[in-house]
């Protein structure tokens, strides 16, 4: 009886405790780890929530760039902070879910050592090439890189991310060959090929939009299952090149490290999802090209999964290695 009794008041006492930090979060400035440099889809977005958040919580929030590894180095460190919400990642989630697939000693696991807050936002990959190459569509983009096997250097913002995959993928189904250059970031690899050193890239649309806009880049497809609202234009993957249900992208989400209390991040997702919903911030990705897709926690924790096993299948189909 004495046991019960000890146990019953444990967990009494867990539960204020959880109560109380929740109550009281937050009560000192919250980061927010972009794993690339700045410039990219996930620093534009989080750049674009941490005043929101300020003035939401009352804490001022700050954007914090730790690059490297593809995004691994970052997210690691969140992994392994404490669990009190006030380390969160803003992420590609396709390059967080690809990870286990393209690195075997990763240090942590995307489903395991994270817990999900909410999506942030979707924006499609531009298939993109520099002004000068002779194509205008990407079923032209196929024949040449046919008829020129390795001869197009494709950008990428590092091994094994998910413009990287959208690449392999793309080439695995199209039957053509490139070489892959990494770069530390999108916008590096951006600005390569805009310069010529590289020729084409997958990007997300909402860090490569603009580059098209103004003539630097041209945009032969967009990776979206059906043509994108802010550029209706731009034909879709599926279309131009005839690759059935062909759809990747920046799907940018936040997650906390596992073990956070429910409660925290319940306050995080009420307070990011109200954000997303205001007229100033949909127009505002709107306009750069990308849209919201907020759900709950649970929602996002399976989509994780599933582009988990999704990856992990165009990994092994594809036999593609990464050094």
């Amino acid at each position: 009886m004495n046991t019960i009794r000890a146990l019953v008041a444990l967990a009494a006492a867990s539960l204020f405790s959880s109560a109380a930090l929740a109550q009281a979060w937050p009560s000192k400035p919250i980061r927010i780890i972009v794993p690339y440099p700045a410039g990219g889809t996930s620093d534009i977005l989080a750049r674009s929530l941490g005043p929101e958040l300020t003035k939401a919580l009352g804490q001022q929030v700050l954007v914090d760039n730790k690059p490297g590894a593809t995004g691994n180095l970052g997210a690691d460190m969140v992994a392994k902070s404490p669990a009190d919400g006030y380390t969160l990642l803003l992420a590609d989630i396709g390059s967080l879910a690809i990870a286990p697939s393209v690195f075997p000693q990763l240090a942590f696991d995307p489903v395991k050592d994270f817990a999900p807050v909410i999506m942030v936002a979707y924006s499609p990959h531009i298939l993109a090439v520099h002004p000068g190459v002779p194509v205008k569509d990407a079923k032209e983009l196929v024949a040449l890189a046919k008829a020129k096997p390795d001869s197009l250097n494709f950008a990428i913002s590092g091994i094994g991310g998910a413009n990287h995959l959208a690449g392999i993928e793309f080439a695995m189904r199209s039957g053509i060959q490139w070489t892959y250059i990494p770069y530390k970031g999108g916008a590096q690899a951006i600005s390569d090929v805009m310069g010529g050193q590289a020729q084409v890239l997958f990007n997300g649309m909402l860090a490569t939009y603009p580059a098209v806009k103004d003539g630097r880049l041209k945009a032969v497809a967009i990776s979206s299952s059906k043509r994108f609202s802010a550029a209706p234009d731009i034909p879709t993957v599926a279309e131009s090149a005839n690759l059935p249900g062909f759809e990747t992208g920046s799907f940018q989400g936040i997650v906390a490290a596992a073990g956070t209390p429910p409660e925290v991040v319940n306050k995080l997702h009420a307070t990011i999802t109200q954000i997303l919903a205001t007229p100033e911030m949909q127009e505002r990705l709107t306009k750069a090209g990308a849209e919201t897709r907020p759900g709950s926690p649970a929602a996002f924790g399976s989509f994780i999964q599933s582009e988990r096993a999704r990856w992990a299948k165009v990994v092994k189909d594809s036999g593609a290695k990464f050094e």
